[in-house]
């Protein structure tokens, strides 16, 4: 499932989190990149010391988590950290997959979901398209500042390459509660006909067996 998420960051806060950026050091994308990807992988990440880092998480992972697109269609257990990745022009990242499993200092997790938050308007660059193969094809994704794309951290993926100006992007990974990415976006569906019908017919015999399903498909499904 390759889900848009809308709105993460609203103007004002997309502001602070450009200006915190702005004076900040990035180091060599390669250095986070395991053996497979450091061959294709082209970026600049930010510095794991950078100041203001801890403030810039908090803002940037507090509103995804709250977000409801991202919490029905994650189904999150555990999300990383995010990195901030930089684009300047003749930087790319080819065809890659994401580690399976992540983490450091003894705090591990497994990788379902990946989710791109876009830090700048696409008319600030060219190129830097995330394009994302799925069973219909390739899909590539340009998104408004703010906003965000979920999608499979098990997929084939790769950024084009920049040819003028800077793509800016938050970047985080999550252990979903249902491991199977089919299984996850059948629940998203279907979580979204349960919230509609529990509002205009709460009441409704249909309504109760949607909710039903839905919840004991989650109990099925999930990986606690």
């Amino acid at each position: 499932m390759l889900l848009p998420i809308p709105g993460v960051l609203k103007a004002d806060e997309l502001a602070l989190v450009r200006s915190w950026l702005a004076g900040a050091r990035f180091v060599d994308g390669r250095l986070s990149a395991g053996s497979a990807a450091r061959r294709v992988k082209n970026n600049q990440e930010l510095d794991a010391g950078a100041p203001d880092l801890e403030r810039l998480n908090r803002l940037v992972m507090g509103n995804l988590t709250r977000h409801p697109v991202y919490r029905a269609g994650a189904l999150p257990l555990h999300a990383a950290s995010p990195s901030y990745a930089r684009y300047q022009p003749g930087m790319a990242y080819g065809d890659h997959l994401d580690d399976p499993i992540m983490g450091a200092d003894g705090v591990m997790y497994r990788s379902d979901v990946a989710v791109t938050v876009f830090l700048n308007a696409p008319e600030e660059y060219d190129g830097g398209e995330l394009v994302i193969r799925t069973s219909f094809g390739d899909q590539a994704v340009k998104s408004a500042a703010g906003d965000a794309v979920l999608y499979p951290a098990g997929s084939v993926h790769h950024v084009n390459p920049v040819s003028r100006g800077e793509r800016l992007v938050a970047l985080t990974w999550v252990q979903s509660m249902v491991r199977d990415a089919a299984q996850r976006e059948l629940l998203y569906g279907l979580n979204a006909a349960r919230e509609k019908l529990l509002q205009s017919a709460p009441g409704a015999a249909e309504t109760a067996q949607v909710n039903a399903a839905y919840l004991n498909l989650m109990r099925m499904w999930s990986d606690l």
